[in-house]
């Protein structure tokens, strides 16, 4: 699908980077128009897949991290997370609600939240080379004349 508006932004796996990468994902994203709500939504499965790159790609060493933001035809935003990080040895399992190879603080619920805050979530990884989360929202479009 051919993107209306595109960027693309890297930076390094540092937590601080997380709220970056969110301020960035709402301002490309209110080209759309979303309501409170949507920008909320969007923030949130951001952040945890930056979180997700930040912690469990680079457990032991600072790398890059890429944000590909697009706008697609449809009022569509898609958001895509991608690192050269360890990998993960098997998706459907990482994908699986409370599973997690961080520490107890981790909850294991960064999947499961980014699913249910867009309308779809591919994950692609390959163990030594990196994965790419891709996810994509549908802003409502609002009526002429509403606030």
């Amino acid at each position: 699908m051919k993107a209306i508006d595109q960027t693309t932004i890297v930076f390094t796996s540092r937590s601080a980077n997380e709220g970056f990468a969110r301020a960035c994902t709402a301002c490309f994203a209110a080209q759309l128009d979303p309501t409170l709500d949507e920008v909320a939504d969007i923030k949130t499965a951001v952040s945890e897949a930056v979180t997700n790159a930040i912690v469990h790609a680079y457990p032991d060493r600072i790398g890059r991290i890429t944000l590909r933001l697009r706008l697609l035809a449809g009022n569509l935003l898609e958001v895509q997370v991608k690192d050269s990080g360890v990998g993960i040895p098997d998706v459907e399992q990482a994908r699986t609600a409370l599973f997690t190879t961080g520490n107890e603080e981790r909850s294991g619920m960064g999947f499961s939240i980014m699913e249910s805050f867009m309308d779809s979530l591919k994950v692609r990884s390959a163990v030594g080379r990196g994965t790419t989360v891709t996810m994509r929202k549908r802003i409502s479009k609002r009526r002429e004349g509403t606030p």
